[in-house]
C-alpha cells in the first residue's frame, strides 16, 4: 500500500465498536414474533411479549439490554435470546411475560438509564393482571442498571414486588478493555465511533481502569468513583429480592491459557502499520501498545504499572481484536482474537479484580457467602460475554419464582 493510499485508508477507520453477542445481530436469527405491546419510557423503551396463553402481563420477567454505542435494537436482542439456546421461548412457554428493556443511548450514564428501568417496573405493576412477583435483571450493563433501579426504589420505600433479581455476566467489580486499545481509539486522528464508545459515560463507569484521552493517563475514571458512591448511598444492592448472578467465565481459575502475558496479541500489517497490542502483563512499565500512524505522523507507547494479567483471566470474553482486525481487513498479525472482558469474580461479585490472586481465584472453591449475591453460577467452559448457553439458561429457569 503506497503512502497516499495508506493515508486515505487510515482516515476511513473508526466506524466500529466493541460489542457482545447480545448487542450484535445473530448469525442465524430465529423466527421473530412481533411484541404484544411497545412502551415509551424516560431514556428508553420496552417491548412486551405475553407468555403463552396469557391475555396480558401476568408473570413478568424484565430483562435489560447491555452496553454498546447508540440505541438498543430490541429485535436483535430478542433474536439473540433465542439464537443458541431458546431462553425467550422457554420463558414464554412457561407462562412468563418477557419485557425487554432498551435504551435510547446504551452508552449513556447507568444512572440515567436506570430511570427507564424504574418506570418499566412501575408500569409493569400498573398493568399486571394479578399479583405474581416480578423477576427483574439484565445482561452486562443491564444488570447494573436494574440493580441500581431496584435499590433506589427500595430506598424510596416504593414497593417493586420483585422476588428475583438476576445479572448475566454483569461487571459488578468492573470490566476490562485493554488500555492500549482504548488509547488506539483516540490515536485515530478524527472523531470516530470507537473513541465515542470508549470515552462514553457508561464506559467510564464500567471499566476497572480507563484511558483518559485528554490527559493520556490511566486510572479509575471520576465517573466510576461517583457511580460507586451513588450505588453505596442506596445500599449497594436491592435487599428484598433474591439475588442471582451468572458468569460466562469459568469458576475453576482457568481463563485463556494461550494468552501469555506480554505476548503480541495483534500486530497491524497494513493500516497503522507496525502498531502492536500486547497481552496485559504484571509489573511496572508493562507494555500495552505501541502505536504508529502516517497522518498526521505520530507514535505513542502505552504502558501500565501494577496491573494483573487481565487479558487471559477467567471470564466472559469479547472478540476484541478480531473485531478490530476484521474492520481493518488485516488479520495476518492476529494472534489472540478473544480476551477477557468481565472476569468471573466480577460477574459473581465475590472478589475485586485488582490483585492477581483474586482475579484468578477458583470461585468454585470459595465460600459462597463471600459473594454479594445469594446464589451464582460460573460456566463450565469459557464462553463469550452474555452468550446464552443451555447451562446458564436452564440454571436461571429453574430458579424463577412461582
Amino acid at each position: 500500500m503506497t503512502t497516499p493510499q495508506g493515508e486515505l485508508a487510515e482516515q476511513a477507520v473508526g466506524a466500529f465498536t466493541i460489542a457482545a453477542p447480545l448487542t450484535t445481530q445473530p448469525v442465524r436469527p430465529p423466527a421473530f414474533r412481533e411484541p404484544d405491546e411497545k412502551w415509551e419510557l424516560p431514556n428508553g423503551f420496552a417491548w412486551v411479549f405475553y407468555g403463552d396463553g396469557n391475555q396480558g402481563i401476568t408473570r413478568p420477567v424484565i430483562m435489560a439490554d447491555g452496553f454498546n454505542l447508540g440505541k438498543s435494537d430490541l429485535r436483535w436482542l430478542a433474536e439473540g435470546l433465542d439464537a443458541d439456546y431458546p431462553l425467550m421461548t422457554q420463558l414464554r412457554q412457561r407462562g412468563r411475560d418477557v419485557i425487554l428493556l432498551g435504551f435510547e443511548e446504551r452508552s449513556a450514564s447507568i444512572l440515567d438509564n436506570a430511570e427507564a428501568a424504574i418506570v418499566a417496573v412501575r408500569r409493569t405493576l400498573a398493568e399486571q393482571l394479578g399479583d405474581a412477583p416480578l423477576t427483574v435483571g439484565g445482561f452486562s450493563m443491564g444488570g447494573l442498571v436494574t440493580r441500581y433501579a431496584l435499590a433506589r426504589l427500595e430506598m424510596q420505600r416504593k414497593d417493586h414486588r420483585t422476588r428475583l433479581y438476576f445479572s448475566w455476566d454483569s461487571p459488578h467489580r468492573g470490566a476490562t478493555i485493554p488500555v492500549g486499545l482504548q488509547a488506539f481509539s483516540h490515536f485515530i486522528p478524527f472523531a470516530n465511533d470507537f473513541a465515542r464508545q470508549m470515552d462514553s459515560p457508561a464506559a467510564r463507569q464500567l471499566l476497572w481502569r480507563h484511558y483518559d484521552p485528554k490527559t493520556k493517563k490511566i486510572g479509575v475514571a471520576p465517573e466510576r468513583t461517583e457511580f460507586l458512591r451513588k450505588l453505596e448511598e442506596i445500599g449497594g444492592w436491592p435487599r428484598i429480592p433474591r439475588l442471582l448472578a451468572l458468569a460466562n467465565g469459568r469458576g475453576d481459575g482457568i481463563g485463556l491459557p494461550d494468552v501469555k502475558p506480554g505476548d503480541v496479541a495483534y500486530e497491524l500489517k497494513k493500516l497503522y502499520r507496525g502498531s502492536k497490542f500486547y497481552a496485559q502483563a504484571q509489573g511496572t512499565g508493562a507494555k500495552s501498545a505501541e502505536l504508529f500512524r502516517l497522518v498526521p505522523p505520530g507514535k505513542q507507547e502505552v504502558t501500565t504499572d501494577g496491573f494483573p494479567e487481565l487479558d487471559g483471566a477467567p471470564g466472559g470474553t469479547l472478540h476484541t481484536y478480531r473485531i478490530l482486525a476484521d474492520t481493518l481487513k488485516d488479520t495476518a498479525g492476529l494472534k489472540h482474537e478473544d480476551i477477557c472482558f468481565v472476569p468471573s469474580v466480577s460477574a459473581v461479585a465475590i472478589r475485586d479484580i485488582e490483585k492477581q490472586d483474586d482475579l484468578y481465584a477458583k470461585v468454585d472453591t470459595l465460600d459462597p457467602s463471600e459473594s454479594d449475591v445469594d446464589d451464582f453460577i460460573c460456566s463450565s467452559t469459557t464462553t463469550a460475554h452474555t452468550a446464552i448457553t443451555e447451562e446458564l439458561g436452564s440454571w436461571l429457569l429453574e430458579r424463577l419464582p412461582d
